[in-house]
């Protein structure tokens, strides 16, 4: 076995981060047009084409031979991960930018260990502790970050609130499916979450009182070319990377290594969005970064 075979789950896991991280800015911009509710709304369906063609041509089929059970776990999955995470993910960069949002992504790491040892019966080592303690103080260094892009001390933490919230429900939706990766097809597993939070999010929408300005708002033309490279590279590629990380690999080492995406963000943050790098952010990237690599170590 090549060296590329035997590290194939943390290469994945590590190209996700990268391509995921540009998407997060991707879809910083086209948040500002679109309502979150719209933009997961778009970028679900138009991954659901995407992944549906690469199933097709791959000459796979959408109806597995795996107990009914298991449909009804990826089907609350895809809800909880792609229709109420998601969608509170886009409010979170909506309210505090992508750079704050960089430092508090990194909570995602001890969500799945934590609930990894809860319920997968992994091991949670001294140095992982440690670095969950890092993470946790990064995030609250957040609220202390000068506010020179005038956000509103409400908006911020309803911002970061919205975050961690998404990233706590995320990390179960991926929790709960983690011992069913290894005997189910990667695409089939995709796919179907992503109907799930398709289906039950516009239902949802359906019901709201503001259902007609949410899909208005994704007609805006300026928004939709950010949605669309956003989604082809978020949502398609970073997805099937970040599913094919965590079957190859334990779940505690694919979402450490997913993390090194906050780097990314935040380095992308400056340099296309122009958001403002001060010593306190540096420092809390940083710090949170240490954590996540006390994670990996441990």
């Amino acid at each position: 076995m090549s060296v590329v075979q035997s590290y194939s789950g943390q290469i994945y896991s590590v190209l996700c981060a990268i391509i995921w991280a540009f998407a997060v800015i991707l879809f910083k911009k086209s948040g500002e047009i679109v309502h979150p509710i719209a933009l997961n709304l778009f970028k679900n369906f138009v991954a659901i084409i995407l992944f549906y063609l690469t199933i097709v041509i791959l000459g796979q089929s959408l109806l597995q031979p795996v107990p009914i059970k298991v449909y009804l776990i990826f089907v609350v999955s895809g809800v909880l991960g792609l229709a109420i995470a998601d969608t509170l993910f886009f409010m979170c960069l909506n309210n505090i930018g992508a750079g704050r949002f960089a430092i508090v992504a990194c909570l995602h790491s001890p969500f799945i260990i934590t609930l990894s040892v809860m319920f997968l019966k992994e091991t949670m080592m001294v140095l992982q502790i440690i670095g969950v303690v890092f993470i946790v103080i990064a995030v609250l260094l957040t609220m202390r970050i000068k506010n020179s892009e005038h956000i509103s001390r409400r908006k911020l933490l309803l911002g970061i609130l919205w975050g961690v919230l998404s990233i706590a429900i995320n990390a179960i939706g991926v929790v709960m499916i983690k011992p069913h990766l290894n005997r189910a097809p990667l695409l089939w597993a995709i796919e179907f979450r992503l109907l799930a939070g398709f289906v039950s999010l516009l239902i949802i929408t359906v019901f709201l009182p503001i259902r007609s300005r949410i899909f208005s708002s994704i007609k805006n033309l300026r928004g939709l070319g950010y949605s669309l490279s956003g989604t082809f590279l978020g949502t398609y590629l970073s997805l099937l990377l970040w599913l094919a990380g965590m079957k190859y690999t334990q779940a505690s080492i694919a979402s450490a290594l997913n993390q090194t995406s906050s780097v990314f963000v935040f380095i992308f943050a400056a340099l296309i969005l122009k958001e403002k790098i001060s010593l306190l952010r540096v420092f809390a990237i940083l710090l949170a970064i240490t954590g996540i690599f006390l994670v990996f170590l441990g």
